[in-house]
């Protein structure tokens, strides 16, 4: 449980920055990229973030995979 401990603050401090540029509107664009599908009507909003998942799902896989090969 040692190894969990500095794991554990990187997240924590990723999650803080990630936070912050939300909030300070830098991260703006994410959600409304070409691809994502936006239906907004009257009574109904359907939103399906396609390109911006799949943009996060690389970063994330390479991330894991640099946090593996360098364990």
């Amino acid at each position: 449980m040692k190894s969990m401990g500095p794991v554990l603050i990187v997240l924590g401090t990723v999650i803080i920055v990630l936070g912050v540029l939300a909030w300070s509107g830098l991260l703006s664009w994410f959600g409304r990229l070409p691809g994502d599908i936006r239906v907004e009507r009257a009574h109904t909003r359907i939103y399906v973030p396609i390109t911006s998942m799949l943009i996060l799902s690389v970063i994330l896989s390479l991330l894991l995979m640099l946090l593996r090969r360098f364990r």
